[in-house]
Parts: C-alpha cells; structure tokens; sequence
C-alpha cells in the first residue's frame, strides 16, 4: 500500500503477546506497540487529531501558530504534524527535556521556549503553562492546543488505538494498564474497551512523586509519566486502581523488556511493566492484561539507558520506602 504522507501513517500498530516476560500459563499479558507510529510514539495520534480536528472547525486556519507545552513525545509530534501543514510551532519545555528530544525538535524546525523556575509542586508544569498563556497573548494568531484540557486528546484515543483494539482481539481485555500523565490515552482506550466489557479493570499507572492521584509531590526523573498538576482530562472515578512505580522500577523493567523480549522501549512502557509485575499476583488466574508501549527507547538513551543515571535512581529506590498500590 502506498500512503499519501506521512500523517497517513498514524496509526494501525501492531499487538503483542509478552510470552518470554510473563512465561506464566496463567495470564495472557498484551502490549500495543504504540511506540511503532512514525514520529516514533503515541503521542502522534492526538497531534494528528487536535490539529485537523481544530482546522476542520476553523479554529486553526493557515495562518496559525500552534503553542503547546511539552518537553517530550507530543511536542515532536506536533512539530512533525504543524510541518506537514505548514503551520509554525512553538514548544515551551523545561530543563528536563532530553538532549535527543532537544535535537528532534530542533531538525523539524519548531521554535523552542524554555522556561528555568519551578512551580509550587516542585515541578515545571505549572510554570509551563502560564509561558504559554503569555506566548498566546504575545504572538499574532496563536492557537493553544491544550492537551491537557483538550477533549479531542482522549477522543483521539478512543477513536485510534482503542478501537483498533476492540476490532482486533479475539477475547475481552480483563485489565487495562496505562502509564498516566495528561491521562489523554488512559481515559479515551478506557471509555472504548468499557463499552465492549463493562467489568473491564482499568488499572492506572503513576510514578512517585506524581500528584495526579494525590500523591505527594517529589521528584522524578521520567518524562511521559505522572505531573506536578492534575490536568482537566483526569477524571479518577473511572479509575479502578492506582500502582505507583518509581524512576528504579521503571527504569529496570525497560532494561528487562530488552532482555527478554528484544523490545527497546521509552520509560513509561518501564513503569507500566513494573506494575503489571505488582499485579498478576492478585488477579484471578487466565486474565487477560493489556498495555501499550508508548514510544522507543532511543530517547532514552541519556536517561533509562545510561549507567550513571540508573544508578542514581537505583539508590534512591533503595533508600525510600517501599511502594503501595491504592485502590
């Protein structure tokens, strides 16, 4: 098949079985391999869906800038779809964005804001957004996508890989486990999954020091998992379990995941791993778990991947308590 473009491509991404992690007879764990869209995450699809879906209601014209904070995958991604469209893109990211995010953004030409003060919750989210409020303000025919509040994120969810999902298994989906942070993804394969097996588990995954699920703010290392602000997205009601993970876990079970599988994923494919490893003991036996891996380890490659900062995350762990599951 020959494609159109790029933006074509979105989409579609294979599944799974986790065969040689969890050798276990008595569950079936899945992933979706999110990680396989062309700008190298899931994060393409609500790029793709927020901006097409804005221009076909005249919000986003040719003639507008597009702002977004992210210091990760939705920031490449939208600086990959606004080049397709011709359309300039600002990122607004923080000290903590990754030197190879840096050069991606870079090579597709995005313009690059970072802010250096840290919020009241220690982190740089908080900080972030009131850069863009002022970017907005500041710049001639600015569109804010808002993926924090935007409900064309989770849609773009519920429409892409959740309904790929629903159409491609051959049994219903026990439990769904996903990383959460703008809880885009978490809340839209949530809403679809339910409507095929309403006794669907959604089991969300957080990373200490997150406050989404009113933890204690602290800090983190991991982009893509966890925030220092609960964004408008959450809605935690339909959330029928909460496993906290840390930096450590995460970190171990990407290299595990090489290992065992040979599948080189980004850090919240870690921290969900690491989690369903908390899990299977307490589910009833031939449940089915689904995951997805949200993007490739290549970007990890400064932090997951590398010796020094494992080691730093690793003494952490082991000098913190243990951590609990709530429900």
């Amino acid at each position: 098949m020959i494609y159109d473009s790029i933006l074509s491509c979105v989409g579609n991404t294979p599944t799974v079985k986790l065969k040689k992690l969890f050798p276990q007879q008595e569950h079936t764990v899945l992933a979706k391999l999110e990680m396989l869209n062309p700008g190298g995450s899931i994060k393409d699809r609500p790029a793709k869906f927020m901006v097409e879906q804005g221009m076909k209601r005249g919000e986003i014209t040719p003639y507008s800038h597009i702002i977004e904070s992210s210091s990760g995958n939705l920031a490449i991604a939208l600086a990959m779809i606004c080049q397709q469209h011709s359309l300039p893109f600002t990122a607004v990211v923080d000290p903590k964005i990754s030197p190879t995010n840096l050069k991606l953004l870079e090579i597709y030409g995005a313009n690059i804001v970072q802010v250096t003060k840290k919020d009241e919750n220690n982190g740089y989210l908080a900080t972030r957004i009131d850069t863009v409020k002022r970017l907005v303000k500041e710049t001639p025919n600015a569109v804010w996508i808002n993926q924090y509040a935007n409900p064309d994120n989770w849609r773009s969810h519920y429409y892409g890989e959740a309904e790929e999902i629903v159409n491609s298994m051959e049994s219903n989906i026990d439990y769904l486990v996903v990383g959460a942070s703008t809880s885009g993804t978490l809340m839209g394969v949530a809403r679809r999954l339910k409507e095929t097996n309403p006794n669907l588990k959604v089991v969300a995954v957080d990373i200490k020091g997150s406050v989404l699920f009113g933890g204690h703010s602290g800090p983190r290392e991991l982009p893509g998992i966890g925030a220092s602000r609960v964004p408008e997205l959450l809605d935690a009601s339909e959330v029928d379990e909460v496993i906290y993970v840390d930096d450590y876990e995460s970190a171990l079970a990407c290299r595990q995941l090489v290992k065992e599988e040979s599948i080189f994923a980004g850090g919240s494919s870690g921290s969900a791993i690491a989690a369903i490893k908390k899990l299977l003991p307490h589910i009833p036996k031939h449940s089915v778990v689904l995951t997805l891996f949200a993007d490739r380890g290549d970007r990890y490659l400064d932090l997951v991947y590398d010796q020094t900062w494992f080691d730093m995350v690793k003494q952490r762990h082991l000098s913190t308590p243990s951590l609990q599951s709530i429900v």
